[in-house]
């Protein structure tokens, strides 16, 4: 029992708190379970449900971007899990953690069909096909008001739990592992899976992917299909949480405020795309408090991203980690960016200057 405890203080210091990076995550994910200890006002609690819903919302769309696939009709998982979930939870009763998993299955289906359409195409061409899809499904609810609701929604579906705290700490764990799981599928330097490398190489150059043997087509479904899970999760909270699934769940608007998000946090990294919802969603929602921030909100998130885009193109996340982390050149080893020598080959971090 003491080796093993050992072992994993060992581990948890090379892996953890050596690298600054993780540091930071652990640190803000332990103030997030800490959170109720300090204070339980509905309306903070509520503010951060709605920050780790979209967070699990944003890092699905950038998962798929990691394949170079960028979708401006994400809303279309969102909205169709958060329909399905409603459906199965009126009608049959079913409880919020299984029509969450079952909303979030649908979505993969939903996923496969749209992907399947879009697989020859590519960039542009590619952005405006999936931006037609949530437009479909709004209007297959409004043809038939007696089974979606129409614009008024579906009402009358079941809490998350029994407590707005239990709704918190759900939201939170489930937050925290969808972002570790989705980050590991996209991790291009993961000892575990190697869909991360696959994914960032048919971004990279898809016809030079497909010549060396990679299975392209089953790579971008497959990226489809957890993306279309996760953001389905997504959905799947968002309507047990507020209790109404509507037709604004598939506005376009919200599919672009996921783009927004991920490259406001560094686009292809997913944590970059959680960060970028925990900065800009409390700061749009802190200037609805003021009469002149409801007017100009949209103003200032503009010229905020527009400040990002000049200064840090990679992403505020990926700015911030090029500034305290470092990579050796040989093992290729994250450091803190103060180390001369890598902590794992002892090699240089970085070259001396000629004289």
């Amino acid at each position: 029992m003491i080796d093993y405890i050992r072992w994993v203080y060992q581990w948890f210091k090379g892996e953890i708190l050596a690298i600054p990076g993780r540091v930071i995550a652990v640190v803000f994910f332990t103030f997030l379970l800490l959170l109720p200890l300090i204070t339980t006002s509905p309306s903070t609690l509520r503010f951060l449900i709605m920050a780790c819903i979209f967070a699990i919302f944003a890092a699905s769309w950038d998962l798929l971007a990691v394949t170079g696939q960028v979708s401006l009709g994400h809303a279309l998982f969102f909205g169709s899990a958060g329909y399905t979930a409603a459906l199965i939870n009126i009608h049959f009763g079913l409880p919020a953690w299984i029509t969450i998993p079952l909303g979030g299955l649908s979505a993969v289906v939903v996923g496969l069909l749209a992907g399947i359409p879009a697989l020859r195409l590519r960039g542009f061409y590619l952005s405006l096909v999936t931006l037609a899809y949530p437009v479909i499904l709004t209007g297959i609810i409004f043809v038939f008001p007696d089974f979606f609701g129409g614009e008024m929604g579906l009402i009358g579906i079941s809490r998350l739990s029994g407590s707005r705290v239990g709704d918190y700490y759900t939201v939170v764990l489930i937050m925290a592992f969808s972002g570790f799981i989705m980050w590991k599928l996209s991790d291009a330097g993961s000892k575990v899976l190697r869909t991360g490398v696959v994914f960032h190489a048919i971004r990279e150059d898809e016809i030079a992917a497909r010549n060396s043997g990679i299975n392209t087509v089953r790579y971008k479904l497959m990226a489809y299909a957890f993306s279309g899970f996760f953001g389905g999760v997504a959905g799947g909270l968002y309507i047990h949480f507020i209790r109404i699934a509507g037709p604004s769940s598939l506005e376009v608007f919200f599919s672009v405020q996921a783009l927004l998000w991920a490259v406001f946090g560094g686009m292809g990294t997913i944590y970059g795309a959680i960060v970028g919802v925990f900065i800009l969603f409390p700061l749009t929602e802190y200037l609805r408090i003021y009469e002149w921030g409801e007017a100009l909100r949209f103003v200032i998130v503009s010229l905020v991203l527009i400040f990002i885009l000049l200064f840090m193109p990679e992403g505020i996340s990926v700015w911030v980690l090029d500034k305290i982390e470092i990579r050796c050149r040989r093992c290729k080893v994250v450091n803190i960016a103060t180390r001369r020598n890598c902590r794992t080959c002892r090699a240089p971090l970085r070259l001396e200057r000629e004289k």
